[in-house]
């Protein structure tokens, strides 16, 4: 396979917002099931490392294993703590892969379980524009509601709200710059050469924009139930 990728699904355990969140149950399936099956659906994608310490996460993946793609890891602990960075688990990840020789291979891609709703077509556009623009990095963004817009925030202090950013009121939607945003690393895309250094940096860094329903990170229980009502709803 020409210009392929190796994809890295981390799930330690230990989060402090919903108790076990990667085997959190969306759809009636753990979290994590919707990262590697839709890793497996990608045409791109030629192995899959699942990094983890969670003896949970470890003993349902095991059920996966009989697809050669998948590369189940044990994550030291010195390298799952609340402040661990994710360089590390990824350089720790890659090294368990086949193909870190292989010319063919275009880069890491990062698919991280807190982003359910993320499908097979993301990942293969996101894949196909990496290819075609050859970045050192890339990482899928969504574009910013304006109600959020920087020109729109303001902190409060006393009651009393007080302008954010010393940029100029623009009330009018219209009137408002259009911003982006990491949606929360959906997908994230690193150069072969460039993984040691960063996960999302370089000289050329390109954004991948998917829509606000497949944007959706779950980092609170409000999340889950939301992702989990969109399922119902089949949106």
């Amino acid at each position: 396979m020409k210009n392929f990728f190796v994809a890295i699904i981390p799930a330690r355990s230990g989060s402090k917002t919903i108790k076990n969140k990667n085997m959190s149950l969306v759809n009636n399936k753990p979290m994590i099931y919707w990262s590697i099956i839709e890793a497996l659906k990608s045409k791109y994608i030629k192995e899959i490392l699942i990094s983890t310490n969670c003896p949970k996460v470890k003993n349902y993946c095991k059920k996966f294993l009989k697809n050669n793609k998948i590369n189940l890891i044990s994550r030291p602990n010195n390298i799952s703590k609340d402040n661990t960075k994710m360089l590390p688990v990824i350089n720790h990840a890659k090294n368990y892969s086949k193909y870190n020789d292989d010319k063919s291979l275009s880069g890491f891609i990062l698919l991280q379980p807190t982003s359910p709703l993320r499908k097979r077509i993301d990942i293969d556009k996101a894949c196909e524009l990496f290819i075609k623009k050859r970045p050192d990095s890339l990482v899928s963004i969504l574009k910013l509601k304006h109600i959020y817009n920087p020109e729109s925030l303001y902190f409060l202090k006393n009651n009393n709200l007080k302008k954010a950013l010393k940029i100029k009121n623009s009330f009018l939607k219209q009137s408002k710059k259009t911003y982006y945003v990491p949606n929360g690393a959906a997908i994230y895309i690193t150069r072969k050469d460039k993984i040691n250094k960063f996960i999302i940096g370089g000289k050329k860094i390109i954004g991948f924009l998917m829509p606000y329903i497949r944007s959706i990170d779950i980092d609170n229980r409000e999340d889950l139930k939301l992702v989990n009502i969109l399922f119902k709803k089949n949106v």
